[in-house]
């Protein structure tokens, strides 16, 4: 289907017109999203992104009749608006968690409380192992989650984290030496 007999489905019957535009962009959208959010927000939370991507959609253009020239162009637009303002609402969540709240099994920050130190000493691990160190202590993930939205089993998730605890507590011992 164009955009121009999208626009007309719209126009003419919004709830089947809306139905034809997920049907159509949803992939598109979706994309998006993941793209932008993938580091951090689960595969679940972004189906949710991508729902109320469609759903300002649909109120931007009942406000405007659905005098839009591209679908796809409005879409985009407000698929990247929307992202940026779920990232950075993380992106607050995470700074507004206190060192302190960080669950003592990690044991390893006890002696670090600067978010930039942390950094550094995240910064010494691999990508993968610093995503899940990250997804759990910082974001409250469980293993289950980590595991689906990194493509591993949850027992792997957790033999990763028990190791990448070990190397946080030898790396702490060094630098503090």
């Amino acid at each position: 289907m164009t955009d121009n007999e999208l626009l007309r489905l719209l126009k003419n019957d919004p709830q089947n017109g809306l139905a034809a535009v997920v049907e159509q962009y949803n992939a598109y959208v979706m994309k998006i999203a993941f793209l932008r959010l993938n580091d951090v927000c689960t595969n679940e939370d972004i189906e949710e992104i991508v729902s109320d991507i469609f759903l300002k959609f649909f109120q931007f253009g009942c406000k405007n009749n659905f005098d839009i020239s591209s679908v796809k162009a409005v879409l985009s637009v407000i698929s990247a608006r929307h992202c940026i303002d779920v990232f950075r609402k993380k992106m607050q969540e995470i700074r507004s968690v206190p060192i302190d709240d960080i669950p003592n099994e990690i044991g390893v920050f006890e002696t670090y409380p600067s978010d930039s130190i942390i950094a550094d000493i995240l910064k010494k691990l691999n990508d993968t192992d610093r995503k899940i160190i990250i997804r759990r202590y910082f974001f409250g993930q469980k293993s289950k989650e980590i595991a689906k939205d990194l493509d591993m089993k949850p027992s792997a998730v957790d033999t990763r984290i028990s190791r990448a605890l070990v190397r946080l507590r030898k790396i702490m011992k060094e630098d503090h030496r």
